[in-house]
């Protein structure tokens, strides 16, 4: 066993968290909306053909917000082809994802469903092969009460209350050269600049994300951030960031490691807009968006293989990752990082939510479940709102192939409004338990009365259909007294409360 010293204090904030840190992200990609959350015919379908046994999940992660519609898929989607009567509507070549999209499901129908899951709309307008005029009539379609042209066509097709949707991304990684429409950093700079005018022109109530680097391995990274909001600063409110990492080298210690690079990125975008910040002398700070964050690597083979089967199929399985109980720890140990920078990033999508890169899956004959990542999210969600608190941390440290000096312990704790305090914290470790000393000198009358983790002796292990349960939290009596145990390889939820 290895020794861990954490010590918190309640005035000690790193800012109050955005509950949509805990947001998701729904593509028109491979079985994401059909047979993921839209199947008709199916017997969980409701009137709508939304699978009930998908929202009951979705709800129990308690999604503050949900990315819409894409993506790569946005840079090449005109939404109009998305609403009005179903049997009237074009099927479409999606160029993104090599795929033929019906259009069964629209604005319309993703408002309904976002209802049911009790999620907010993120919405991506297209800025690839779109326009800034197009952008701005999804929002006056959206949005505007009625008494024009757009705003009476949304009400004719069945929606008299505007959507209301109050978060919109200005497209979709447009330094990338897969993207339909990519633009150079001034290109796409001036073009989000103008989109954002006309939209805050019809809705000034909106805030737009505008588009950061596609990833920290892109080679104008920084520079792409520094020139895009030396254009569009003044109209914008985030930028985005977009990570996925993968155990490609089958090294679970240098995996767990990748956090570390996730903390750096954050710290460097950061640098980058505080240094447009100060150029422009603005009062105004902009903020982070997180809005694409997983693991992703298990498919990627299986994927080319099916493209070459199946050209232009509909609904094809493409992005499905099979999670382990590794990748669960990765996921709770983002999750951290994020908590740690929550001052900066308000808001992160994981991606995404149902069958691709997900944390639940659907059988289109049989039922849904939750893969190993579920559990993280579904915890830090549920217990990490309130305040982020400064962790400081004092534990062992390793040395892995790709990083050095990685902390044995990673730990974030909030402050609840009730005056609860939560506790996330991961032992990398993959041979030894950590004894965990507690010094909450602050919080007088706490008492811990619930201690979760996520364990299991096999990192390689995964949920099924058929054993959903077999990667899942299990209770551990909770101790009393300033130290806690963490099993080996852990992901701990630790919930204290006054008594």
């Amino acid at each position: 066993m290895h020794k861990a010293k954490l010590v918190l204090d309640r005035d000690y904030v790193i800012a109050d968290i955005d509950p949509r840190l805990y947001g998701s992200f729904i593509e028109h990609l491979g079985r994401a909306v059909y047979t993921g959350i839209y199947q008709p015919g199916h017997p969980a379908a409701d009137s709508e053909g939304f699978r009930q046994d998908v929202l009951d999940l979705v709800r129990k992660l308690d999604v503050p917000v949900t990315r819409y519609p894409g993506g790569n898929f946005v840079s090449g989607y005109d939404w109009r082809d998305g609403i009005g009567p179903k049997d009237q509507r074009p099927q479409r070549l999606d160029l993104a994802w090599k795929t033929t999209e019906t259009n069964q499901v629209g604005l319309h129908e993703f408002v309904s469903w976002a209802q049911k899951a009790n999620t907010q709309v993120m919405y991506a307008v297209n800025l690839g092969t779109g326009t800034p005029a197009d952008a701005r009539d999804i929002v006056e379609y959206a949005n505007h009460p009625g008494g024009t042209q757009l705003s009476d066509l949304r009400r004719s097709n069945g929606a008299r209350d505007p959507f209301d949707i109050k978060l919109w991304c200005l497209g979709n990684e447009m330094d990338g050269a897969w993207q339909m429409g990519t633009k150079t950093a001034y290109e796409y700079g001036r073009v989000a600049t103008e989109a954002a005018k006309l939209m805050k022109w019809v809705d000034p109530s909106i805030e737009l994300v505008a588009c950061g680097s596609s990833g920290l391995g892109m080679s104008t990274f920084g520079e792409w951030e520094y020139q895009v909001l030396s254009e569009c600063y003044d109209h914008v409110d985030y930028v985005s960031l977009h990570t996925y990492y993968g155990n490609r080298n089958n090294d679970t210690n240098d995996f767990l490691a990748s956090t570390m690079d996730l903390d750096q990125f954050i710290k460097t975008v950061v640098a980058v807009c505080d240094a447009v910040r100060g150029k422009k002398r603005a009062k105004k700070r902009i903020q982070l968006s997180f809005d694409e964050w997983n693991v992703w690597y298990h498919s990627n083979q299986q994927d080319e293989q099916l493209y070459r089967r199946q050209p232009w199929g509909t609904a094809l399985p493409l992005l499905e990752d099979i999670y382990t109980f590794e990748d669960a720890l990765l996921v709770g140990l983002m999750l951290i990082t994020f908590l740690k920078n929550a001052d900066r990033v308000r808001i992160a999508c994981m991606a995404q939510l149902v069958n691709v890169i997900a944390p639940i899956m659907t059988n289109p004959e049989g039922g849904a479940w939750a893969q190993t990542i579920y559990y993280p999210l579904m915890q830090a969600s549920r217990w990490g709102r309130g305040q982020s608190l400064q962790p400081v941390l004092t534990c062992d440290t390793h040395d892995t192939a790709q990083h050095e000096a990685v902390p044995l312990v990673d730990a974030a704790a909030v402050l609840q409004d009730n005056g609860g305090l939560t506790i996330f914290a991961v032992n990398r470790d993959l041979a030894r338990s950590a004894e965990l000393t507690l010094d909450l000198r602050s919080f007088d009358g706490l008492t811990l009365v619930e201690h979760q983790a996520l364990t299991h002796e096999d990192v390689k292990a995964v949920n099924t259909e058929q054993h959903p349960d077999n990667v899942m939290p299990k209770a551990i009596p909770p101790m009393q007294g300033a130290a806690v145990v963490l099993p080996k390889a852990s992901w701990n939820v630790l919930r204290y409360r006054k008594q």
